[in-house]
């Protein structure tokens, strides 16, 4: 075992190089590949502001990712309560000085870049369990103790995120928890509970969601009751998505977008535009490249020794597996929006840096997958 650690920490350069995971590596490029012309057609077919800033953040976030899979899966196991401890004092930064706009508080000014901190909360929670349970007995997984401080390591910052308010990246922080704790050997007896405890306090949790957000909920229940004000953007969404077809309208050629009836296209209903210009395969080839990434994820987690970075890994996948669920069950409908982003494809940089971050530490795993972690 010591062998195989001294070896594993002395990889050279184009050691660590060949040991990562093309197959993921280029899918991942595909993606980003690929967003950049669906942006290109949310700005109209020009490169304007949405385009331009796309892809200055992938020629940022991309090498990012790279450099970041060069530090030993080590670093990252020793520094995850370290970097879940510094977004909280950012989410708290955030309370008291953030941004606002429409309504929330959810961004800091560093003039390079406006940051959600939320979004790199995504990572953080994932990080922080994964070495909780990393370190915890499977005879102790189920104590009282370890169970409140699972749940309070997620709960902090679901309080944090709600009181900007941002109840869709809150859902997805506390799916990302949940299923570390579920990995982590969290007994199924105790979810079912958590879950009967949810179902009863919905009414008192309701009474404290804010208007526009009970309106989501009674829009997502009947689209219909306000199709020109709170159901006018899944409605046009449906129309985008079923006037797609299947072989989709063409590139550049989607007129529910070109007209403008499509709102937010180029964040939470970029999917919608994808859809409606490539149609039924093209959305298919799209799902097919997230789950060659969501297997490759799962892949690393299984050949990793140390079980700090299975846990990344299966947590990171389930994460990405939700975000897009949640993203197309939005814009087709099925669920009410929330504000969540399509991994890699919709605009933002705090989602896009969050995503190459968690990429990068899968891609150490990957390279470190014969080392062990105390």
């Amino acid at each position: 075992m010591f062998q195989h650690n001294r070896l594993s920490s002395e990889l050279t350069f184009f050691q660590k190089i060949k040991n990562l995971d093309y197959i993921l590596l280029f899918s991942i490029l595909l993606l980003c590949v690929i967003s950049v012309f669906v942006m290109y057609s949310t700005d109209g077919g020009q490169i304007l502001y949405h385009t331009k800033s796309h892809f200055i953040k992938l020629l940022i976030f991309f090498p990012l990712m790279i450099v970041i899979s060069l530090f030993n899966i080590k670093f990252w196991h020793t520094t995850s309560y370290f970097f879940y401890f510094v977004i909280i004092l950012l989410l708290i930064w955030v309370s008291i000085y953030g941004l606002k706009a429409s309504g929330s508080q959810r961004w800091i000014n560093l003039y390079f870049i406006v940051l959600q901190p939320s979004e790199l909360m995504k990572i953080g929670v994932i990080l922080c369990l994964a070495k909780f349970y990393h370190r915890t007995k499977i005879d102790d997984v189920n104590s009282l103790m370890n169970i409140i401080v699972g749940l309070t390591i997620i709960v902090v910052p679901i309080i944090l995120v709600l009181a900007q308010p941002d109840l869709g990246t809150s859902i997805l922080i506390a799916s990302s928890g949940l299923i570390i704790l579920w990995l982590g050997g969290v007994k199924i007896k105790y979810f079912f509970i958590s879950f009967v405890t949810f179902l009863i306090s919905l009414p008192f949790i309701i009474s404290f969601l804010k208007p526009y957000q009970k309106l989501r909920i009674l829009t997502f229940l009947d689209p219909d009751r306000d199709p020109l004000g709170a159901g006018y953007q899944i409605i046009q969404s449906k129309i985008a998505i079923g006037s797609g077809g299947l072989g989709g309208k063409g590139f550049l050629k989607g007129t529910q977008s070109y007209l403008d009836f499509l709102p937010e296209k180029h964040t939470d209903f970029i999917f919608t535009l994808f859809s409606e210009e490539f149609g039924f395969f093209g959305s298919i080839v799209l799902l097919l490249i997230y789950t060659i990434i969501i297997i490759r994820i799962i892949r690393i987690g299984v050949i990793s020794r140390s079980n700090f970075a299975k846990l990344f890994c299966f947590g990171f996948a389930f994460a990405i597996f939700i975000y897009i669920v949640v993203n197309l069950s939005m814009v087709l409908g099925l669920l009410p929006i929330v504000g969540s982003p399509l991994p890699i494809m919709s605009y933002g940089g705090s989602s896009m840096m969050a995503t190459m971050i968690g990429f990068g530490i899968i891609f150490s795993a990957k390279i470190n997958h014969k080392q062990t972690i105390s």
